[in-house]
């Protein structure tokens, strides 16, 4: 119970961080183990906390900041529009400013992507998706009411809300509500690392695609759509597929009468080294879901951009109408924030100095595949990730429930870069404006992070002997 003799808000470090204990309930957290850590100011690629420490944000505050924090062109933007309008709904009637970012994305978007619905989150995105696609094989011009079914991969992260999570696979977070779900078919995992007993590399791309195919040949009357993340299952694990992979479910989503549901919530906006994921297999899908670096990480924004022809299947009777919305969709704030993201991809020309950025953080990560508690060091454009052992080379297994990952980042943080690991792996996703020196840095810390984890399994050996 909070102490009514104080202010919540009167400054005093230790006063936030008392109540940031107490009246917070932190997602993804287990509140019994949360020890408090308050960000009061951010500068560039750094977090500052309040007690003036310094931290190189090596994971875009989860993913979504895109150009730096308290970059001056995305305050301004937002100051300009806060003096205009704040909010205005979606629900019939629009402002200047969430009309312009609309027709921004169609033309930055796939081919084919013509229409733009807005919402609140990555995981509303998904499930406007999911919605759309549903209602869609009712109302098209050959209706099909029993395609009710949806494909999805194994280990997916779609979100929080139930759809999302009726079509994600990653048993930590969603076995708890498997009896609120929808039934969904599961894939096998399109892992390029991982590959199955038997499957060489070369063959891996085809042999997913030959599992999918099997699945679409029995059930594609059933089926509404399939759903993935293209490239890069990120909650996975960062889980790499095969080239060719994504435009292969293209192909069989079109030759088995199926939607195509692309999630680029996290992996677009530059994360894979282009705008959008899709455009590096120039696959254009039916459905595409954005958020977090939307707005480069500044509001909560989505979009869930359909084609022409899903647009035209809900046009006519009001009963076609899609009863599906959001009260700040589209929030004219969040709109402005997104186009001055959108601006300063172009005029600092952000995509096109990426490859040097991407390359020198491959070079920096070369070495600690060599790391004895290292099992695997994987990458696509901005994305890397470095998977811990789940055994040591004698035998001893790692402190369970993802600590060891935990131990990893407590001890980067130590060195001023913060890291949010996935389990037991280590994850690197800084904004796409974080220079060479600071992609070293980062990989530098998260090399003495693995060494101090190694110096205490060490240390522990020697105590059970």
């Amino acid at each position: 119970m909070m102490d009514d003799n104080h202010n919540p808000g009167d400054g005093n470090p230790q006063r936030i961080e008392d109540i940031d204990r107490g009246a917070v309930w932190h997602a993804f957290t287990q509140m019994a183990d949360y020890q408090p850590f308050i960000i009061e100011l951010a500068d560039g690629c750094e977090l500052i906390d309040t007690d003036g420490n310094r931290y190189l944000d090596a994971v875009s505050s989860l993913w979504c900041n895109v150009h730096g924090h308290n970059h001056p062109a995305m305050n301004a933007a937002i100051v300009e529009q806060l003096q205009r309008v704040s909010h205005v709904t979606s629900l019939g009637m629009s402002n200047p400013t969430t009309v312009k970012l609309a027709a921004r994305l169609v033309q930055l978007a796939p081919e084919g992507l013509e229409h733009v619905f807005f919402s609140g989150d990555g995981a509303s995105s998904v499930e406007v998706a999911l919605k759309m696609a549903f209602q869609y094989w009712r109302q098209c011009d050959d209706p099909q009411p029993e395609k009710n079914l949806f494909i999805a991969l194994d280990r997916a992260y779609h979100g929080d809300t139930l759809g999302s999570v009726s079509v994600g696979g990653v048993a930590r977070f969603h076995q708890m509500f498997k009896p609120l779900l929808f039934e969904t078919i599961q894939m096998p995992i399109p892992d390029r690392d991982h590959l199955p007993e038997g499957v060489p590399s070369e063959d891996a791309c085809q042999h997913y695609l030959a599992d999918l195919e099997k699945v679409l040949e029995e059930h594609h009357h059933q089926t509404a759509a399939v759903i993935m993340e293209p490239l890069v299952q990120g909650a996975a694990g960062m889980i790499m597929h095969p080239d060719g992979y994504l435009a292969g479910v293209r192909k069989l989503t079109r030759t088995y009468n199926v939607l195509m549901i692309a999630d680029e919530v996290a992996v677009g906006f530059g994360r894979t080294g282009t705008m959008f994921a899709c455009q590096q297999e120039e696959v254009a899908p039916d459905l595409l879901c954005l958020a977090k670096g939307l707005t480069g990480g500044y509001l909560a924004m989505a979009a869930t951009l359909a084609s022409g022809e899903i647009f035209n299947a809900f046009l006519g009777d009001p009963s076609r109408t899609f009863f599906h919305g959001h009260t700040y969709g589209g929030n004219p704030l969040a709109a402005a924030a997104a186009l001055a993201n959108l601006d300063i991809f172009e005029q600092e020309q952000t995509l096109q100095r990426l490859p040097a950025t991407i390359h020198h953080l491959q070079h920096c990560l070369q070495h600690l595949g060599n790391h004895p508690l290292v099992a695997n060091v994987r990458q696509r454009g901005m994305i890397a990730a470095v998977e811990l052992v789940q055994e040591t080379l004698d035998g001893h297994s790692l402190p369970d429930q993802g600590r060891a990952g935990a131990i990893v980042c407590q001890h980067a943080r130590q060195l001023g870069v913060w890291l949010r690991p996935l389990g037991d792996i280590l994850v690197i996703m800084p904004p796409l404006s974080v220079s060479r020196e600071q992609v070293s840095r980062i990989v530098d810390a998260l090399e003495a992070g693995i060494d101090q984890l190694a110096s205490q399994l060490q240390q522990a050996q020697c105590q059970e002997n």
